[in-house]
């Protein structure tokens, strides 16, 4: 590049630049008057709605220059920032001053760079959910707590937002104006703001109990926040004695079918039948998966064989400590004691909070297998704040501590030295494995074989002997066509019946009713169980029976054979004080045993309106502000009847008890269908009644009146079948209750010719 000298007129005075080509080089403009004029205007419409708009900037003088008036706009400004006495300019918004001072013209120098992309340094979100207050020493956090924490729920538009929205888009309008004029802490109790001011909804959680309240066994909850749920166990009761001929009872499961898409998965915390009875009908209707210990996931599949559903399930092995992802919310394990290994308590990590599900649990110092008690996780979890604590109730009546199954097997010992010469049988729970193991070191210690009864029983065994919760030295566990050549004071039988059950093989046995099994006074009868509130009676009839026969019986009230496996009230406070929960829910128990374990949380200092009583088929809303009962779902009994499920109603219940009570009368008669005469009949059959040979005269009084009846409603020719049946009815029951002050079923049959 060369400069070249041209004359006075050609360039007036300067110098123009050109290549070495010769070829004129256009200098670089000065920004005029309108650029600078445009750049300020677009710097002034960038400010902030969370501050005021900055004043438009003074334009530069004619004659004067964009740059020289910047430079001079810049000056000023510095001289009234080193002057104190100097009024302070007004501030915008604390959190957006970092972000904005970039664009200022008073605190900045002008820079031709300014109206760049300005990179505002990264602020730090909240992280949790709720403040936690410092602790003089923390817990190390499981990989679920570190991601929970290190996420920000609260800086995008997540599902919760999506909810909440939407709740709004649908509300009425009137309904909406109302919630203008609402107080703000009621319009926004369930809202939550940030530094980053982003309101979210905090979604309450719905506790939805489907079984297991006011009653003993059927336990089955479903717990549903937002748009997911999952249920917690699936059991099964035994029918009382009002409902005759009804094997088992099952929970309704129509709510879990009108909301099976939100269904996530079903967790299970142990192996009873009280908690997982009821899992093969509802997978029977709803696909979902299983989670469940590994002792659990067997006892499971043994009955999804029996119902032809093993393949077609999915079942999930976890262990304590472990957290299952659930949708919005998750569940972790803890580990408990029971009376059967792998029995877990839950913590449900949720939107609203921390809920503890205890299961079924007790605290037990020396075990038999498995460990102690997570005291130390339910301490962590109650150090970090609990929403609400949902615990067993069974035993809220009893005071002190339950025993150890340990004490158990002492009791064993004493009691296999007193049958010597012998033959031992022990009834007890299928699933009390812990029970079975030291029967077993028993009978190996004094040198007998042992012998299984019961379907539920050998099943039982079989899974927790090939899982190695069982340990048996070969040889000791014999078939039953083997018992017979072993002399009888070297035999041990297991078997079930412990309740009572008509059908179980000590009921059998102590009628005379058993095919292989004759009881001798030479038999010793161990019954190792409680029994369950309501088989008092059978199982007392039981006992009577054995004794009858001869035999020795020994049952807990003689001598200690059975240790609860659920916690007493010492244990039920040491829960409570340690998880220290804001709401206490007691689960698990008749309503007797609910309101004692209230009464306990009372004294423990929890707030009366904060402890609900809840009961089955009631949805229970609960969040950081209130715990309310909200609205009902449907939630009744099931009954199953061999193949039969839910066929079996309360009508059929009430004329099985009708007959059970006062038997039936049959009405025949044949009738010609035109002229509506008698052509043979009425015959009068008797069930469950009277016998007839000796009540001929009630019989033949009983046929008078069909035939007056009968007569009556064909006098006039035009005669109705269903009129006809009705008088028959109505007649004979008058006259059956004046002859004998009894209300028998009374059955018409009527046959055309």
């Amino acid at each position: 590049m060369r400069y070249l000298k041209l004359s006075e007129n050609q360039n007036k005075g300067n110098d123009i630049a050109v290549n070495e080509y010769g070829e004129r080089i256009a200098p670089k403009p000065e920004k005029s008057e309108n650029t600078a004029r445009n750049n300020a205007s677009a710097n002034n419409r960038s400010y902030s709605r969370y501050q005021k708009p900055f004043r438009r900037p003074a334009l530069p003088p004619k004659g004067v220059s964009a740059a020289a008036f910047g430079r001079q706009q810049a000056e000023n400004a510095n001289n009234n920032n080193n002057n104190v006495n100097a009024e302070a300019p007004e501030k915008p918004h604390q959190e957006y001053q970092q972000q904005n001072d970039y664009r200022s013209y008073r605190n900045k120098p002008y820079n031709k760079n300014y109206n760049k992309n300005y990179k505002a340094p990264r602020q730090q979100n909240d992280a949790a959910v709720t403040e936690i207050p410092a602790q003089p020493f923390t817990f190390e956090k499981t990989a679920f707590e570190k991601s929970y924490e290190q996420s920000k729920p609260y800086s995008r538009k997540n599902q919760e937002i999506k909810n909440y929205n939407q709740e709004r888009r649908y509300q009425p309008r009137n309904n909406y104006r109302d919630d203008q004029q609402a107080a703000p802490e009621e319009k926004y109790q369930h809202v939550v703001y940030h530094s980053n001011h982003r309101a979210v909804k905090r979604t309450p959680l719905r506790i939805i109990p489907l079984g297991g309240l006011n009653e003993i066994g059927k336990n089955m909850t479903v717990f549903e926040c937002g748009n997911d749920m999952f249920i917690v166990d699936c059991g099964l009761a035994f029918p009382d004695s009002d409902m005759p001929g009804v094997d088992l009872v099952i929970p309704d499961f129509t709510y879990v079918e009108q909301n099976i898409d939100k269904v996530r998965g079903i967790v299970i915390t142990h192996g009873h039948e009280d908690h997982i009875g009821g899992l093969a009908y509802l997978l029977k209707k709803v696909n979902i998966p299983v989670y469940a210990t590994r002792l659990t996931i067997g006892l499971i599949e043994g009955k999804l064989k029996e119902h032809n559903l093993l393949s077609q399930t999915k079942l999930n092995v976890v262990t304590p400590r472990q957290t299952v992802k659930m949708g919005c919310m998750a569940v972790e394990f803890i580990h408990v004691n029971h009376s059967i290994p792998d029995a877990v308590g839950l913590a449900i990590h949720t939107p609203a909070g921390i809920v503890i599900h205890t299961g079924d649990f007790k605290v037990d110092f020396t075990p038999i297998e498995g460990g102690i008690i997570d005291l130390a996780r339910f301490g962590e979890l109650g150090n970090r704040g609990v929403l609400a604590l949902m615990s067993d109730s069974t035993n809220a009546e009893k005071p002190g501590h339950t025993a150890s199954e340990r004490k158990v097997g002492s009791s064993f010992e004493n009691l296999f030295a007193k049958a010597e010469g012998k033959r031992i049988i022990i009834a007890t729970f299928a699933s009390n494995i812990h029970r079975i193991q030291q029967i077993i070191n028993n009978a190996v210690r004094t040198d007998r074989k042992v012998a299984v009864f019961g379907r539920s029983m050998l099943n039982v065994i079989s899974t927790a002997m090939d899982l190695g919760y069982l340990s048996v030295p070969e040889g000791v566990i014999i078939d039953l066509e083997a018992m017979n050549k072993y002399p009888p004071e070297k035999i041990v039988l297991i078997t079930t019946g412990s309740q009572g059950e008509p059908m179980s093989a000590l009921t059998r046995m102590a009628f005379s009713d058993h095919r292989k099994v004759e009881i001798h006074p030479n038999d010793y009868v161990i019954i190792s169980a409680t029994p369950i509130p309501g088989n008092e009676k059978t199982v007392s009839r039981v006992v009577n029976e054995l004794m009858k026969l001869g035999a020795d019986v020994v049952y807990e009230k003689m001598y200690e054979v059975h240790v609860s496996g659920h916690a007493c009230q010492e244990e039920l406070k040491m829960i409570m004080g340690i998880v220290k929960p804001k709401y206490f829910i007691p689960v698990h128990g008749e309503l007797k045993h609910l309101r004692k374990h209230a009464g306990l949380a009372l004294s423990m200092g929890i707030p009366k309106e904060n402890i609900l009583i809840a009961d089955n088929g009631r949805v229970a809303e609960i969040s950081k502000k209130a715990l309310r009962c909200t609205s009902t779902v449907p939630a009744g009994r099931v009954f199953v009847d061999g193949y039969g499920v839910g066929d079996v109603g309360s009508v059929v219940l009430r004329d099985r008890k009708h007959l059970a009570q006062d038997g039936l009368v049959i009405v025949a008669v044949c009738i010609d269908r035109e002229s509506g005469m008698i052509v043979s009949g009425p015959d009068v059959v008797t069930r469950g009644f009277v016998y007839v040979k000796e009540s001929e005269e009630l019989i033949n009084a009983a046929r008078e009146v069909a035939v007056e009846a009968i007569e009556a409603q064909t006098d006039g020719g035009y005669f109705d079948w269903n009129s006809i049946k009705a008088s028959l009815r109505d007649e004979i029951s008058h006259l059956m209750y004046e002859r004998t002050k009894r209300s028998p079923m009374i059955l018409p049959v009527i046959m055309e010719v």
